[in-house]
């Protein structure tokens, strides 16, 4: 069975960091991009950053640029989201998700457009407060 899972959520204060894990069973990570996105209340989903794993190349948007980073590591078959400097409105449920077919290419801008996508985990939430 192929499976994504989330872990690392939780709540903290506004400039704090976390990192968010996904994990996958039943499929190599290696041979895929990997995006994460974010769901706030009341918000469409949105893309947050992507990683292709065979390259290595990553992409962000502008909102978490220089703040958030991905990274691999194909022999734990887990990918990361280091968040630092955490904003309120970052406050979300994060996602990952897997597609094989952006994994051809160096990561381009469309990586975070989750139609691409073809595996979904359940989700972490992420809050930040004070």
């Amino acid at each position: 069975q192929l499976q994504l899972v989330e872990s690392g959520g939780g709540l903290v204060q506004p400039g704090g960091s976390l990192r968010l894990s996904c994990a996958a069973s039943g499929f190599a990570l290696e041979n895929y991009a990997i995006g994460w996105f974010r769901q706030a209340p009341g918000k469409e989903r949105e893309g947050v950053s992507c990683i292709n794993n065979r390259d290595g190349t990553t992409y962000y948007v502008d909102s978490v640029k220089g703040r958030f980073t991905m990274s691999r590591d194909n022999a734990k078959n887990t990918v990361y989201l280091q968040m630092n400097s955490l904003k309120p409105e970052d406050t979300a449920v994060y996602y990952c998700a897997a597609t094989v077919v952006l994994s051809v290419t160096p990561v381009q801008p469309v990586c975070v457009m989750s139609e691409w996508y073809d595996y979904w985990g359940q989700g972490t939430q992420v809050t930040v407060s004070s």
